[in-house]
């Protein structure tokens, strides 16, 4: 978790913005309302993408990407940028965002990171824990275990990363166990060793978005049937006649599941939008329960996103200073 430690030293003047919460809260839309508020005062924004689905150029519609005219003439970046081939990890883009932002620093304008993706964001701010690669042979051994197994090893060899573990969370608990049996450190070591974070060198100004639970599942609900309508189906068929590996992202992200399986004959129309909109319901779920508690508790909170951008923002709508260094 980042620390409010970790972030008093991120006085840089070089300030980022972060709109962050789960799917469906209106972040698209307030981070479009911060940037042409910031562009009134004569200060360039641009949105850079946060969202491990909408990164995906396959994914236009059930990704709830933003369209031209919902991007209001301010430039997104990072949107649609992975072929749906390729997975794109928390490293990945990290590197990539890293990269949008000292470019936008150079040009003296304000990034603006939006989206729902918690480990996205927590890998560009910390870092990442340098794990060396697994012993092949341990990870055979390991991953052939079943869980119950598993996790009986973890709680001798390594009880304190055994106890955040629920006993049937298969892969965590399968990834705590190589590391420790491949390293001979705990996973917990290594994640309190990370590198590469940019926390300690930019001014940081962050708001999680948190609504009503039930206006958000509301809006989930009247979304998932609305893409559907509108070429969502086209989209999953696009990408079932390219044959990718189900296991890629693109392959597993919300609604690619229920529409393959309708188009399949597995399960009627109806069907297909009463899972994705469970699927969704649940996703955003635990983007509730991440953000709430794996996000610092100092960060800015609102449950409504017609609040005032410049009182949330305050530092921002200062007098603008030259941030090219």
């Amino acid at each position: 978790m980042i620390t409010h430690e970790f972030l008093e030293n991120a006085v840089s003047g070089k300030p980022v913005a972060l709109i962050a919460g789960p799917t469906a809260s209106g972040k698209s839309d307030l981070a479009v309302r911060l940037a042409r508020k910031l562009e009134s005062t004569g200060r360039r924004a641009v949105v850079i993408n946060a969202d491990s689905a909408q990164v995906y150029s396959d994914l236009r519609i059930l990704s709830a990407r933003p369209s031209e005219d919902e991007m209001g003439g301010i430039e997104h970046r990072l949107f649609g940028s992975w072929d749906g081939a390729m997975a794109c990890s928390a490293p990945d883009w990290a590197e990539a965002a890293k990269r949008e932002i000292d470019d936008l620093h150079a040009e003296n304008a304000v990034p603006i990171l939006c989206g729902g993706t918690g480990l996205y964001m927590r890998v560009l701010l910390e870092g990442i824990a340098a794990i060396p690669p697994i012993d092949p042979a341990i990870r055979e051994s390991v991953r052939a275990m079943p869980t119950d197994m598993a996790f009986a090893f973890l709680q001798d060899e390594d009880p304190q990363r055994a106890a955040q573990l629920a006993p049937a969370d298969s892969q965590r608990i399968a990834r705590a166990l190589e590391v420790v049996r491949s390293t001979g450190r705990s996973m917990l070591d290594w994640q309190a060793d990370t590198q590469g974070g940019i926390a300690h060198r930019i001014d940081l100004h962050p708001l999680i978005l948190l609504p009503d639970r039930e206006w958000v599942f509301d809006r989930c609900d009247r979304r998932f049937a609305m893409m559907l309508a509108e070429g969502g189906v086209e989209e999953v068929r696009t990408l079932l006649d390219r044959d990718l590996d189900p296991a890629l992202p693109v392959m597993r992200a919300i609604g690619v599941p229920e529409v393959a399986a309708m188009l399949r004959g597995e399960l009627t129309r109806e069907e297909a939008i009463e899972r994705g909109r469970l699927s969704t319901r649940q996703y955003a779920k635990r983007q509730f329960t991440w953000f709430r508690n794996q996000s610092p508790s100092q960060w800015p909170r609102s449950r409504n996103e017609t609040i005032s951008l410049r009182d949330i923002f305050v530092s921002l709508f200062q007098k603008s200073v030259d941030i090219r260094a």
